[in-house]
């Protein structure tokens, strides 16, 4: 049986929580229809594991325990059921989340609460949410163009959006666009993370609220 190639590929995305459990770095369990996240296994890696894919699964997870995972780096929630109101735990060490084609619906609360749950994130994809209006569903150009603004204008230091690339006038023009709406935030009350404090100023655009 040849297992090279493209199936090879697929073979060690899917497979991986099967044949091997321990010390690897990347886990999938995609397509596998479960009704809750599998931490039994996952959480047998909390100092290794360092990409997790739970895509197209059907319940709404809880992922409280996922901030045990201390080295994780990646993680990918595609075809869940998570809302705007989704509780990430705090997971500074995550670079990438992809959480596309879910049911996030409230642009502000959804990036406030990437923004404080992972600090450091560089790539975030939620493409296929009406809270991410693109031609693909059905939204015009002027409000894809205010929903990248304002995501950029919210994580600074993000690098991709869905699947482009943050360019430095996109960041100007966030900064420009948002600058006074977030001034006029200064005095709000962010709550505390168990793990670290955190003070932000955001303000919630009229344009994109649900």
């Amino acid at each position: 049986f040849d297992v090279s190639g493209p199936v090879a590929d697929i073979v060690a995305v899917h497979f991986v929580p099967i044949l091997f459990t321990r010390f690897f770095p990347w886990l999938s369990f995609a397509y596998q229809s479960l009704t809750e996240i599998p931490y039994e296994t996952i959480l047998t890696q909390t100092d290794s594991l360092q990409v997790l894919d739970l895509s197209y699964n059907l319940p709404y997870w809880n992922p409280a325990l996922l901030g045990r995972l201390e080295k994780l780096s990646t993680l990918i929630l595609d075809c869940n059921n998570y809302t705007s109101h989704v509780k990430f735990p705090y997971m500074p060490s995550v670079t990438t989340v992809c959480i596309n084609k879910n049911k996030i619906n409230n642009l502000p609360v959804f990036v406030e609460e990437i923004w404080r749950k992972f600090p450091n994130i560089k790539i975030l994809s939620m493409m296929n949410n009406e809270a991410a209006p693109s031609y693909f569903n059905g939204g015009s150009l002027t409000q894809y163009t205010d929903y990248r603004l304002y995501v950029i204008s919210q994580l600074p230091g993000l690098e991709i959006l869905d699947d482009t690339e943050v360019l430095e006038k996109e960041r100007a023009q966030a900064r420009k666009t948002y600058r006074l709406q977030q001034s006029g935030h200064s005095s709000r009350k962010r709550r505390k993370d168990s793990s670290k404090k955190h003070t932000r100023i955001q303000k919630k655009p009229s344009s994109i609220m649900k």
